[in-house]
């Protein structure tokens, strides 16, 4: 399966010899769901330079520190190239920036609301059969002001946290979105917060913190990814 890793952001300089960048934490992410069956084609959003729509089997689309709702050119020319994604019958698995990103051109609305960073405990509100291993509840890093507040008309919620109530949703089988980041380590979260630290303030940043010690099932998830873009 050839996979377009559609990257909206890069990891920061001083973060990469350890981390990579974000196409690397995605195709070590999945390729240890899947070892040696995956191939990636990595696409510069910011280029806004893209291949025909039917050019990979799923795209996939990173996390950003930018919103959706900023005035910016190559987030409108995205957006455009998903709906072509889609036109085609193609398949779209959204993450952080990307579940944004769909529900705010496909119908629905993002909006600021604050940060959630570490481990967040997500409920799986609606089971598929491409979930497997079944499982509902899942830990899952996270690092976001952002959230869909309003899902499309065509859009079914899977998954909840107490602060982000659509932390995943569906739109068919076409298309796959999650707040959370399961291409993400304990790591990079921990890194990414104790840069943060006085933007997150003491209170959040604490609590991200200690939820490091939770567990998180980034593995499942990425199984549940590859399903998805399967059609199981």
């Amino acid at each position: 399966m050839l996979i377009g890793i559609l990257q909206t952001d890069s990891v920061r300089e001083r973060f990469r010899p350890e981390f990579g960048d974000y196409p690397d934490m995605f195709t070590r992410l999945l390729d240890a769901a899947r070892p040696g069956a995956l191939s990636y084609l990595t696409i510069d959003c910011l280029a806004m330079r893209y291949p025909e729509p039917g050019a990979c089997d799923a795209y996939l689309i990173t996390g950003s520190k930018c919103s959706v709702y900023d005035d910016e050119p190559w987030i409108e020319a995205l957006a455009d190239f998903v709906g072509a994604v889609l036109g085609s019958g193609g398949k779209v698995v959204g993450v952080c920036f990307g579940h944004q990103l769909v529900a705010h051109f496909f119908g629905g609305r993002t909006q600021h609301v604050g940060w959630a960073v570490g481990v967040q405990a997500t409920e799986v509100v609606q089971h598929a059969s491409w979930m497997e291993p079944s499982m509902t509840r899942v830990g899952l890093l996270s690092s976001h002001q952002d959230q869909v507040v309003e899902l499309p008309s065509q859009a079914i919620a899977i998954m909840r946290t107490p602060f982000c109530p659509i932390s995943g949703y569906v739109m068919g089988d076409q298309v796959l979105a999650l707040q959370g980041h399961p291409e993400f380590t304990k790591g990079y979260s921990a890194a990414l917060m104790n840069m943060r630290q006085e933007l997150l303030g003491a209170s959040t940043f604490e609590q991200g913190m200690a939820s490091l010690s939770d567990d998180t099932h980034e593995q499942e998830v990425a199984q549940w990814m590859l399903g998805f873009m399967d059609g199981r």
